[in-house]
């Protein structure tokens, strides 16, 4: 991974960055009842305008909740996009905030699933779907555990830098295009692996199984790593609280007999996993994610283009 410092900004060419962390900074100190209503005054905003991210999160609740009257579905894409404001904004303090104030704000329930699976002494996999809060509920549930996560490097110095703040508490970040060699080095050495599962890696990568009842391209990396480390898998959900209050991270026990000799069973018990926490929870996903854009068999596209 090549870092990205304050340095970079220096460049005329990134001027551009130097108010938007000035204005991160500043509200990484605000009060969390403050982001909340700022937050969600610019999600609601935001919902009024015809975005792609807007169309897709209609698409996808559509897909997902047929059974939902067209005022419920309007109103849950408005609920989301009103607390997708307020962690755009709370993720101020993720990345710039004092530690001291994350743990504050990030509540965990269970803990005891995760302190008792690295106790045992095996890899763990903390499977973290893709909820909205998920970068700073991350952050405290594995405060001062040395984690290790995958990402996209993005192009752009600004959101990269804001990526790579993640590292502030000791974890690392590899670059999915480096593959999983230098990810099973940092298992050996013990690190828990942060992994999001839920995302659309397209066909040759991946395996066609329920989401909702929609055959979804869903890979089979967890259950390949899983079996190769002989890990335990920890699923971490993370949530927003109501009015300010703000987050938690509850933890899961481990999923027992996983992984199979299976890896299309595999994949298809973790996307039911993952509907069941979005059902408790539906509002808090992240539905402007195009997550059925590949289709098997060459079927035509769920999303208008």
């Amino acid at each position: 991974m090549t870092n990205v410092s304050l340095k970079t900004f220096l460049n005329p060419r990134y001027w551009y960055a130097w108010p938007i962390l000035a204005l991160l900074y500043v509200m990484s100190r605000m009060p969390m009842r403050v982001l909340w209503l700022l937050g969600s005054g610019l999600g609601s905003l935001f919902c009024l305008f015809p975005t792609p991210l807007r169309a897709f999160a209609q698409r996808n609740i559509e897909l997902c909740f047929p059974e939902m009257g067209a005022d419920d579905r309007h109103a849950l894409v408005k609920q989301h996009f009103r607390l997708m404001g307020v962690t755009a904004l709370s993720n101020s303090i993720a990345w710039f905030a004092p530690m001291s104030r994350v743990i504050k704000l990030v509540a965990i329930r269970d803990e005891h699933y995760l302190t008792q699976a690295i106790a045992s002494g095996r890899t763990v996999i903390l499977l973290a779907p893709h909820f909205i809060a998920l970068d700073i509920g991350g952050m405290r549930a594995v405060y001062d555990k040395n984690l290790v996560a995958m990402y996209r490097k993005a192009r752009d110095p600004l959101l990269e830098y804001l990526f790579q703040r993640r590292t502030r508490t000791g974890a690392v970040l590899i670059d999915r295009l480096e593959g999983l060699k230098p990810l099973f080095r940092y298992l050996h050495e013990g690190r828990p692996f942060y992994y999001l599962p839920d995302q659309d890696m397209g066909e040759r990568a991946s395996v066609f199984v329920p989401f909702f009842g929609i055959p979804a391209a869903t890979v089979t990396a967890l259950s390949r790593i899983a079996a190769k480390t002989k890990a335990l898998v920890v699923p971490c959900v993370s949530r927003v609280l109501p009015n300010g209050k703000g987050f938690e991270v509850r933890l899961y026990p481990p999923f027992e007999n996983f992984p199979t000799d299976d890896p299309v069973a595999d994949a298809t018990r973790m996307n039911k996993e993952i509907e069941s926490w979005v059902r408790e929870m539906p509002e808090q996903y992240m539905w402007s994610y195009r997550r059925f854009k590949t289709r098997p068999n060459g079927e035509s596209s769920l999303y208008e283009d």
